[in-house]
């Protein structure tokens, strides 16, 4: 019956301190800390194109190694860095510069998104970050850019900013 006892108490208080700790803010487990260190993780080449406010700290995108596509020169390769106060995601994604079918291919865990672009066209809540993204990798001195503002330019370009944006998704086995 002791034993009993004891594992009762000793899973009881287990629970009670899960509970209570559970609660306690990230801070004091050194997100600051996690924050710097990951500062230090950055690539050196890294292009920022984007840093808000996110709750806890600042949220950064950003892309580095940025290359031409060997058969296509109007195709770019490159590393998307995803940066939240509490998560650091980075994906290999790509982009079309071309004046017919620009566009931006992404991926994640469950599908492939293949979203045809409008350089130069309206620029939404929806649509911002995959126009950040593709200018900073077309152009890119154009990059952090408000793509909003950017219409004159794509038209100098060549860029008719009347094409049609579209999402097509190839879901993942």
């Amino acid at each position: 019956m002791t034993g009993i006892r004891y594992w009762s108490r000793f899973i009881a208080l287990s629970l009670i301190a899960l509970y209570c700790f559970a609660g306690i803010p990230a801070e004091s487990y050194g997100r600051k800390e996690a924050m710097e260190k990951r500062k230090k993780l950055r690539p050196p080449e890294l292009l920022t194109l984007l840093i808000k406010p996110h709750a806890g700290g600042d949220y950064l995108l950003g892309m580095y190694e940025v290359e031409k596509g060997e058969s296509d020169k109007s195709l770019r390769r490159f590393k998307l860095w995803q940066e939240w106060p509490y998560e650091l995601k980075v994906h290999t994604e790509s982009v079309r510069c071309n004046h017919e079918t620009p566009l931006r291919v992404k991926r994640d865990s469950i599908a492939i998104y293949v979203r045809r672009l409008n350089p130069g066209g309206e620029i939404t809540q929806f649509n911002r970050e995959d126009h950040l993204v593709w200018w900073a990798a077309c152009f890119p001195e154009m990059a952090g850019v408000d793509p909003a503002t950017l219409g004159n330019k794509a038209r100098a370009l060549g860029y008719s900013t009347n094409l049609i944006e579209n999402q097509e998704i190839l879901k993942l086995p």
